[in-house]
C-alpha cells in the first residue's frame, strides 16, 4: 500500500472521503522522508505554517529552557499528528521543536492548504475538531498526573501509552518527558 493510501484509510476511520476530497488532499499533501535526527521545526523560527501526519517513525516536540536543557512535550508515532501548535495556531514564532527520534515518513500539510479542504469540505473541520478534542484531554491528563502521580506511575503510564517507545527514544528523551533526571528513571526502571 502506498503512503497517501495510509493516509486515506486513517481518514476514512471518521469521514466519508469523496473522489473530489481526495483529489484536493493528494494535490496539498506532500509526503516527505526524514532521517533520525532531522529538525521539521526550530525553537524560535517565524511562522510555523505546518503540520505534520506520521505514516511511519516516531516525532517528538520538545523545547530548550534558558539552561540548555530540554524538555520533551510530546510523541508522535504512527497515525498521530504532530507541530508546534501554540506557534501554528497563534500566528506567533515558535515555541518548540521538532525533530525525528526515527527514520520518518510524514505527511506535510501547511495551514492555508487545510483551510481550503475545511472550506470546501466541512466534514474536515469537524473531524479536525474531534482530533483535537483527544489531543486537549490526552494533554490535559498529562498534566493531572504530572501533578497527581509519583514518578513511577507516571513511567507506567508512559510504557503503556508508548509501548515501543523504550526502544527508539533517549533515555534523556523519556526522563525529561516524564519531569525526572536519567538517574530516577534508571531506578524506576529497576525497580518495575
Amino acid at each position: 500500500m502506498n503512503n497517501m493510501e495510509d493516509f486515506f484509510n486513517y481518514l476514512s476511520n471518521g469521514l466519508s472521503v469523496s473522489d473530489e476530497a481526495r483529489d484536493l488532499i493528494s494535490s496539498i499533501a506532500k509526503i516527505k522522508r526524514f532521517q533520525k535526527g532531522d529538525l521539521l521545526i526550530e525553537q524560535g523560527q517565524e511562522n510555523v505554517l505546518q503540520t505534520y501526519f506520521v505514516l511511519n517513525g516516531v516525532l517528538r516536540s520538545f523545547v530548550i529552557d534558558k539552561n540548555d536543557k530540554e524538555h520533551t512535550v510530546q510523541f508522535a508515532i504512527k497515525n498521530w499528528w504532530i507541530s508546534d501548535y501554540i506557534g501554528y495556531y497563534s500566528n506567533s514564532e515558535a515555541m518548540l521543536n521538532v525533530d525525528c527520534i526515527k527514520d520518518c515518513i510524514v505527511i506535510k500539510l501547511n495551514r492555508a492548504s487545510i483551510q481550503e479542504v475545511f472550506t470546501r469540505f466541512p466534514e474536515f473541520e469537524t473531524f479536525h475538531r474531534k482530533n483535537l478534542e483527544r489531543t486537549f484531554v490526552r494533554l490535559n491528563k498529562r498534566i493531572v498526573n504530572h501533578l497527581q502521580l509519583s514518578a513511577r506511575d507516571r513511567y507506567l503510564n508512559f510504557i503503556t501509552e508508548y509501548p515501543e517507545m523504550e526502544s527508539v527514544a533517549m533515555n534523556y528523551h523519556i526522563a525529561s518527558y516524564l519531569g525526572i533526571t536519567q538517574q530516577s528513571l534508571s531506578r524506576i526502571r529497576s525497580n518495575t
